[in-house]
């Protein structure tokens, strides 16, 4: 299926399916963090090790303020101010949190942190506020290929293996920076 339906699109994500869905820079890959089955998809689809870990992508703070409560406060407000001054013409930033016991383990792959990201994507900020909660974001393509950058590249790559939700791609042209919110280390700058 292909729609330009926030509210499908999220009715796919409830119903256990793979959504294909542009971001800041790229196409996005995307499924309800809890539910296994789909994240194993992803993964299938993408021939990616679990390992690896993947990002959790949300449409506001307040649904991911959960996992900045251990960190000590001014860290907190430099990943708030990170996230809510963000212009979309900038690079967006993803920052590796300390994950709660509510974050499944196959989202983490082997790292002991969680990959966040706020985003101001006016299409992914909708697709999750839709769906009342962050969801898994990785880029849309087979491991070792190109990010699709748009639907018909994602097409190309996974054909009616899942749902499209069609829009444009916001305008950062790289993927987001990683930060160890620990450490403050850029794993990708």
């Amino acid at each position: 299926m292909i729609t330009t339906s926030v509210t499908e699109a999220a009715e796919c994500l409830q119903q256990g399916q793979v959504l294909a869905y542009p971001t800041e820079a790229v196409w996005g890959l995307g499924c309800d963090p809890f539910n296994e089955q789909a994240f194993q998809k992803i993964l299938e689809l993408k021939q990616r090790p679990i390992e690896k870990g993947v990002i959790l992508l949300a449409g506001h703070i307040s649904q991911v303020e959960h996992l900045l409560t251990s960190l000590p406060q001014t860290t907190q407000q430099e990943i708030i101010d990170c996230w809510t001054n963000h212009q979309p013409s900038e690079r967006a930033t993803t920052w590796l949190l300390p994950a709660d016991q509510h974050i499944p383990s196959w989202i983490k792959g082997e790292h002991p942190l969680v990959a966040v990201r706020v985003t101001t994507h006016p299409l992914c900020v909708a697709l999750c506020n839709a769906f009342h909660g962050f969801i898994v974001s990785t880029s849309a393509n087979p491991s070792g290929q190109e990010p699709a950058h748009s639907l018909q590249d994602a097409c190309q790559y996974f054909g009616s293996q899942l749902n499209y939700l069609n829009g444009d791609l916001g305008q950062s042209q790289q993927p987001s920076r990683i930060i160890n919110a620990l450490t403050g280390e850029v794993i990708r700058p």
